[in-house]
């Protein structure tokens, strides 16, 4: 599984983001490119402990998905969205793409990052696992705008 951690998966996403365009249309789902952008940017917050949304553990949450967040099989489309992480106001591509695209540098440069910090709702998961599933985040959304 790649990580956003590794320098080639990261200029994979960095090249990825800048073919995105504010017309993109989504092959599934119903967010915009710019609210897929704003989106994105909130798993990397809690990564990065900006925000945590309010988010808490929880078992059966940890039961049934939590191995889906960094193993190899991609995630299907339209899955349910968490509560926190849903965004349903209209977002400006251009500006929520600068967001996102500082939030991927500001996660990759944790790349030597010893010690990482408990996720709110999954628990603990070691520095391998926080970056696999950045990467698989945005692998995801990036794959549902075509790129």
């Amino acid at each position: 599984m790649k990580s956003l951690l590794e320098t080639e998966a990261y200029n994979e996403i960095k090249n990825r983001i800048e073919n995105l365009s504010e017309n993109a249309s989504p092959t599934w789902g119903k967010m915009t490119v710019g609210q897929m952008a704003h989106h994105c940017q909130v798993a990397l917050n809690v990564a990065l402990q900006k925000e945590d949304y309010g988010l808490k553990p929880n078992w059966l949450i940890n039961l049934l998905f939590k191995k889906s967040m960094y193993n190899d099989k991609l995630w299907k489309p339209n899955m349910p969205t968490a509560k926190a992480f849903r965004v349903t106001e209209d977002k400006d591509f251009n500006s929520e793409k600068e967001v996102l695209v500082n939030l991927i540098d500001d996660f990759h440069q944790q790349k030597d990052k010893k010690y990482w910090h408990n996720h709110p709702s999954f628990g603990k998961l070691t520095k391998e696992q926080w970056g696999q599933m950045q990467y698989k985040h945005l692998d995801h959304h990036f794959r549902q705008f075509g790129v």
